[in-house]
């Protein structure tokens, strides 16, 4: 893996990179609520964790071995791992409910609430600029949810549930930062969510109703799993300062991805609202690059 200061080149192949596994994960939300049209959203999540682990045990366990399951923190493993499968499960649930794209710009306040958490909890400091970009991205999560108006859904407070369990997640990832190895700590993700679920799955359960429905259930663990080595690959080549930014590109994917498969677009007030926070997070960004 080439370092980090390897120069703009090596910093425009972490950008691909990064625009590449964002794209990854369009689809997959895209595939997840494409399926919530016929499955649970429980038997959905149950089989991404479980393709994921299963994909990962097959392509990683005979080259890492136990290191795979090596861990410092297990306590904190799973307990990261158990607040992004909820996080994941109200996701998905939201997509069943609600325009992706709408979902997505709302789960975006994630990296805002993050900068929030990092004050409160980990005491670091941060200028009032960063403070004003963070309530201007709750703005426009109120833009696009606009509650108490006519177009308001109670399924929009879903994905901003979403928000918090997903900023709480890269909380705890930063703790396991340098600890453990990332691709442990990802397989830690899907074997947790996988056994987690099973808990659950069997008041939801639903096989595949046809061969399609099981190559797209398959399909999810493993853009689970490609989308992640992708992400990992991408922050080999550039810091996360130059990279966070480009993590918006998702929004144009699902843009266009709900569009092309649901017919869904977002009104102008939508689009104003996604806007807003997509300005807000890459000032938080570009204030951390500083």
């Amino acid at each position: 893996m080439p370092p980090l200061s390897a120069g703009p080149q090596h910093h425009l192949r972490g950008i691909l990179l990064i625009v590449t596994a964002v794209s990854i994960f369009a689809i997959m939300d895209t595939t997840a609520k494409y399926l919530s049209q016929t499955y649970p959203v429980p038997a959905i999540v149950w089989y991404r964790y479980c393709f994921q682990a299963l994909f990962m045990l097959v392509v990683l366990g005979p080259r890492m071995k136990l290191d795979l399951v090596r861990t410092r923190r297990p306590g904190l493993q799973v307990t990261r791992a158990a607040v992004l499968a909820l996080s994941t499960l109200i996701y998905f649930s939201a997509l069943s409910l609600m325009p992706i794209a709408e979902a997505a710009a709302i789960t975006y306040l994630a990296p805002l609430l993050l900068t929030a958490f990092s004050v409160l909890l980990l005491r670091e400091r941060v200028s009032p600029a960063t403070w004003v970009a963070v309530a201007t991205g709750f703005v426009g999560v109120l833009i696009i949810i606009r509650p108490g108006g006519e177009v308001f859904r109670p399924a929009a407070l879903l994905p901003l549930a979403t928000a918090f369990c997903f900023a709480t997640y890269q909380l705890m990832t930063r703790q396991l930062a340098g600890i453990d190895s990332s691709l442990a700590t990802l397989f830690y993700s899907a074997l947790v969510g996988a056994m987690l679920l099973s808990f659950v799955v069997p008041f939801y359960w639903l096989a595949p109703q046809s061969l399609f429905h099981g190559l797209l259930l398959a399909m999810l663990g493993i853009l689970g799993s490609v989308g992640h080595f992708v992400l990992i690959r991408a922050f080999g080549h550039a810091p996360a300062s130059v990279l966070a930014p480009f993590v918006y590109a998702q929004l144009v994917s699902v843009l266009i991805l709900g569009y092309l498969v649901f017919g869904d677009f977002p009104d102008r007030w939508t689009l104003l609202g996604m806007g807003i926070i997509v300005a807000s997070g890459a000032f938080v960004a570009s204030r951390g690059r500083r």
